[in-house]
């Protein structure tokens, strides 16, 4: 198993940055690596939304949501099983910190831990840097 965690710190509201995030279907309008996203009915605890990233056509499933602070998910693509935790802290300044622990599983791991790290540490830091993006825009 492999995790990885990058943060940065976004001159917005939290609520600005967690709807931004959490608005799974408009994903695509603003995060450069995704190119579909839809969500199945509500945002909530045991909803699963399908997306195409980078190739992949994922399923994940919500495992946690505790609004404007913290959300995971998780499913398999490709013999990965993949674990996704994002935190939101409400910053004295008006900013958010947005926090991003990914962890990956599975046989293509195994095969290639160092590629694979490569890949999603990239990945994560270009979605973290579009939502900086877009969440300082809309303010």
């Amino acid at each position: 198993m492999m995790t990885t965690r990058h943060e940065i710190r976004i001159a917005a509201p939290v609520e600005t940055v967690w709807r931004l995030h959490t608005d799974i279907a408009a994903w695509p309008t603003w995060n450069s690596g995704i190119d579909m996203a839809v969500l199945d009915g509500e945002l909530k605890v045991g909803a699963s939304f399908r997306w195409l990233t980078h190739g992949l056509d994922i399923t994940s499933t919500v495992a946690a949501l505790e609004p404007y602070k913290h959300i995971a998910w998780g499913g398999p693509a490709a013999g990965i099983d993949g674990v996704h935790h994002w935190t939101f802290e409400r910053c004295g300044d008006g900013e958010t910190l947005v926090v991003t622990e990914e962890s990956w599983a599975g046989p293509p791991v195994d095969a290639d831990p160092d590629g694979l790290l490569a890949a999603l540490d990239q990945s994560l830091v270009a979605w973290l840097q579009d939502l900086k993006s877009t969440g300082e825009k809309a303010e």
